[in-house]
């Protein structure tokens, strides 16, 4: 069973909650549409291509207000009724947000979250009728942005999925950023991976020439070369480098690399 489905809909009363918090979205960064869209097989309401929510609840009910309200600001839903069809489901590379109920027939919300701790994936908003304290403090002591307690206030579900869509983006970063610097690794000679991380030691040039058996003058091309391959363009740039890859002292089994 795919993404529901959802057939077109007359644009909601003006006097809805969702013109009300029209205003409140301004502040989050998200832009009301006037009308509201219907959803067929396989595709997802709203207009924007750059941000999706993915939405998991068992209550057709919640599924259909939630996504209703959302495609209002132009934001795309894709809804499930359980965690295996979200799991089946082949996400888009848009950012996105995950709105997770607490309680589903199948995987529950937090052995969810679990599941899917492992790989990289949208930040996760909860949402329950039903949420105590142990839950919320599980929940994001494993890395949720808001825990939200049905029934949702307009203001303060955009609040959680605008602030989610922008941990969704520094975190693309971040990973695009690393997989840069492991390929400007990747060139380094074994010589230069075995020199990467005594430079960065802190230990004195000579120190690190005399553990490798080569001269200081040596030592100090190598580096050179190091500076330049990973794009440092100082000592402390190449530092914080060795940081983000978890850059380890050579041992006797070969050069250093990733711990």
């Amino acid at each position: 069973m795919g993404p529901e489905s959802h057939p077109n809909r007359r644009a909601p009363d003006e006097n809805t909650s969702m013109y009300h918090c029209a205003a409140n979205a301004q502040l989050f960064g998200l832009q009301p549409e006037v009308s509201v869209r219907g959803q067929s097989k396989g595709q997802v309401t709203g207009s924007s291509k750059a941000q999706v929510v993915y939405l998991v609840d068992d209550d057709p009910s919640v599924r259909e207000a939630l996504c209703e309200l959302l495609t209002v600001f132009k934001i795309h839903v894709v809804c499930f009724a359980s965690a295996h069809e979200y799991l089946a489901y082949t996400r888009s590379d848009a950012l996105a947000c995950l709105l997770l109920d607490l309680e589903l027939p199948d995987l529950n919300g937090l052995e969810l979250q679990q599941r899917l701790a492992r790989e990289p994936g949208p930040p996760i908003v909860f949402i329950s009728a039903h949420g105590d304290i142990p839950s919320t403090v599980r929940a994001m002591r494993a890395g949720a942005i808001e825990f939200l307690t049905k029934p949702i206030e307009p203001p303060e579900l955009l609040a959680a999925i605008s602030a989610a869509f922008a941990q969704d983006g520094i975190e693309r970063e971040r990973r695009a950023n690393l997989v840069a610097l492991q390929r400007r690794l990747a060139k380094l000679t074994p010589r230069e991976r075995e020199v990467f991380p005594l430079v960065i030691s802190g230990i004195r040039n000579k120190q690190a020439a005399a553990i490798l058996g080569i001269t200081e003058v040596t030592l100090q091309v190598h580096r050179g070369q190091i500076m330049r391959k990973m794009a440092a363009r100082t000592f402390a740039d190449l530092v914080r480098i060795g940081e983000k890859l978890q850059i380890s002292m050579p041992t006797s089994s070969g050069p250093c690399g990733p711990t």
